[in-house]
């Protein structure tokens, strides 16, 4: 067996990849159990994935609303088998949450590399590239989930090589297609929600900044990655990572922001698209995250008889070294409120 040959499991780097390659990963069915462990690790508060009879109830299935960004998280996890070397993300586009998840659904991802663009030999001397991955989340009856695009950073195994990819990304929207945001709003009984909240969406108010006193530690951050089918190695080796320091999936911090924007905004039913998501600077494991969550357009959807809201989650990491806190999450997102 010693003889035998040595395989190296460790993903792509940039120059492997080509435009038209297809990745797939295991499927994923969510339980209670991902539920759970999801909630303990981000706090959430949102009625619907933690209340299995009203959620019932609201939105007439007959089992719990998976919450969105575990949804996100899983489908993102499933598509780092080309991005296990990541270095970090330039940007999501077009994230708009086709169909809710329920309780017992499985996702399965198919992952397309559709752009690529090599960056110029850092000065010392390393260098990387970008990647435009195409996202396609189904359930188990081959409906739509999600169908978005991820720009991770990869590096290159030999700075020497290349490639002659300079793809532009121009052609991939920066911006939501309204209509599909809209027709992304569930169909539900939202006025059966209005009695388990102390702040009804129509109140919401479009300028107001809802600061978040209570802050929340990060903790847990591999098991995240691990629940989700993440991966990249950045997010569970030490070594690997931002410095020597293993980095917090980008992921766990926006669910903890969401977790503060349901405490913000206590008629959050779900949430349906991301508009931008960025990362200004790394997390760490022990960071204490801080967010205001603050509102932007507001509209009142007739048909539905529930408010779709515009919210933009800013959050800060104080890392507990007498430098003032750090800000580390810009992301806008579409809420839907009861």
């Amino acid at each position: 067996m010693e003889d035998g040959p040595r395989v190296a499991i460790g993903g792509p780097y940039f120059e492997d990849l080509e435009r038209g390659q297809v990745f797939d990963a295991p499927g994923l069915t969510l339980t209670w159990g991902h539920a759970a462990i999801h909630q303990a690790i981000a706090g959430d508060r949102m009625l619907l994935p933690l209340d299995a009879p009203l959620s019932r109830q609201v939105t007439g299935s007959g089992d719990a609303l998976v919450h969105p960004n575990l949804v996100c998280d899983v489908a993102i996890g499933q598509s780092t088998v080309p991005t296990q070397r990541v270095l970090g993300n330039l940007f999501y586009r077009g994230l708009v949450l086709l169909r809710q998840v329920f309780r017992g659904d499985t996702l399965r991802t198919r992952t397309e590399v559709v752009a690529l663009k090599q960056n110029r030999t850092r000065p010392d001397g390393s260098a990387s590239g970008l990647a435009v991955l195409r996202i396609q989340t189904r359930n188990q009856h081959d409906e739509a989930v999600l169908d978005f695009y991820r720009c991770p950073m990869i590096p290159m195994r030999d700075p020497s090589v290349k490639t002659g990819h300079a793809d532009g990304f121009d052609q991939i929207s920066k911006e939501l297609d309204a209509e599909r945001v809209r027709a992304a709003v569930p169909a539900w009984d939202y006025a059966a929600m209005r009695p388990r909240v102390s702040v009804p969406g129509a109140e919401v108010r479009p300028g107001t900044v809802h600061v978040v006193e209570g802050r929340d530690t990060v903790t847990t951050a591999p098991e995240l990655a691990r629940l989700t089918l993440n991966i990249a190695m950045t997010h569970r080796d030490g070594g690997a990572g931002f410095h020597g320091r293993r980095l917090v999936y980008g992921g766990q911090t926006i669910s903890i922001a969401a977790a503060h924007a349901a405490r913000a905004l206590p008629a959050l039913a779900t949430i349906v698209a991301w508009r931008s998501c960025e990362h200004p600077a790394p997390v760490f494991e022990g960071d204490i995250l801080s967010t205001e969550v603050a509102v932007g357009d507001v509209s009142h959807l007739e048909d539905a008889d529930a408010t779709l809201a515009d919210l933009r989650a800013t959050v800060n990491a104080d890392r507990g070294d007498g430098e003032p806190p750090e800000q580390v999450l810009d992301w806008a997102f579409v809420g839907v409120l009861a």
